[in-house]
């Protein structure tokens, strides 16, 4: 059974976001548009306490990003449309990185459990949570699909997105569209 799995489709990541991805939004239409055609459907989300580690705030790197119940930290309008099985929260201690949705979460368990063998990888950021989200599912053993067209990077250096799908492929994962996926998925 194949599960899509939306990587960080939120309000602080999109534009206007204080995290904001170019063209963040603009993922919304070929998730839409896959998202009835697999049986599950997950989401995660960057769920962080206000004093996260990775805020420049407290020596990291980021901007106040996606904090616990803040605007920002919702999903985007644009998954109301879209039938979600379940919701993963990752960041959510203070020194959790807080990149991969498989870090210090039941997101694998709850995969395989359902039977699920392989994984469409969408969302944000190309080069962080995506990246992260789709190695770690390679390394648990899932076969992963990242859908290039469903997919945009944060790019603090140029080429960083084609660099993160360069480290997927590595790590095992294939590339594909969304329009070559949806011949391809199994229910």
């Amino acid at each position: 059974m194949d599960a899509l799995l939306i990587v960080d489709f939120q309000y602080d990541f999109t534009p206007g976001g204080t995290l904001a991805v170019e063209e963040g939004d603009q993922i919304a239409e070929p998730i839409q548009r896959l998202a009835p055609q697999f049986d599950i459907v997950v989401a995660t989300r960057d769920w962080h306490p206000r004093d996260h580690a990775s805020f420049e705030s407290q020596g990291g790197p980021w901007p106040v990003h996606c904090v616990a119940g803040s605007r920002g930290a919702q999903l985007h309008h644009a998954l109301n449309e879209v039938d979600i099985d379940f919701v993963v929260d990752v960041g959510l201690e203070r020194d959790d990185e807080g990149y991969s949705g498989f870090e210090n979460s039941n997101l694998a368990e709850g995969l395989h459990e359902r039977g699920v063998g392989r994984i469409a990888v969408c969302g944000l950021a190309t080069d962080y949570c995506v990246r992260a989200s789709a190695i770690d599912a390679c390394h648990q053993g899932f076969e992963v699909v990242v859908v290039e067209d469903a997919i945009r990077p944060v790019e603090v250096e140029p080429g960083d997105g084609q660099r993160a799908i360069d480290l997927m492929i590595k790590a095992g994962a294939t590339v594909a569209t969304s329009e070559q996926l949806l011949t391809t998925v199994r229910r």
